[in-house]
């Protein structure tokens, strides 16, 4: 007899749910931070930053090739360290 599909689940699925659960909050949580490294960003003015690519659905990207430390400008200077890269971006100075 094969298993009964309204069973509860076993130990190993409740763990691994866990883990999926931790596991996507650590991804929101990086991705809710202003200065980490990003391949995608949102789109704020008419232009991508430089190095990013216009995906015509609000969003710019780096296609994957590489992994900026970004932040917006928010209308301000660029802080010591970071230069502007235009689209309304600051980038970690490398």
């Amino acid at each position: 007899m094969g298993p009964n599909p309204t069973s509860t689940p076993g130990p190993w699925a409740l763990a691994s749910a866990a883990c999926c659960s931790a596991i996507a909050s650590a991804v929101l949580g990086v991705a809710a931070g202003p200065a980490l490294a990003q391949r995608v960003v949102p789109k704020i003015g008419s232009i991508c930053p430089l190095g990013y690519v216009d995906l015509f659905n609000g969003k710019c990207s780096t296609l994957g090739l590489m992994n900026y430390t970004v932040q917006p400008t928010n209308g301000e200077a660029c802080p010591s360290g970071w230069m502007n890269v235009g689209g309304g971006y600051c980038r970690r100075k490398i």
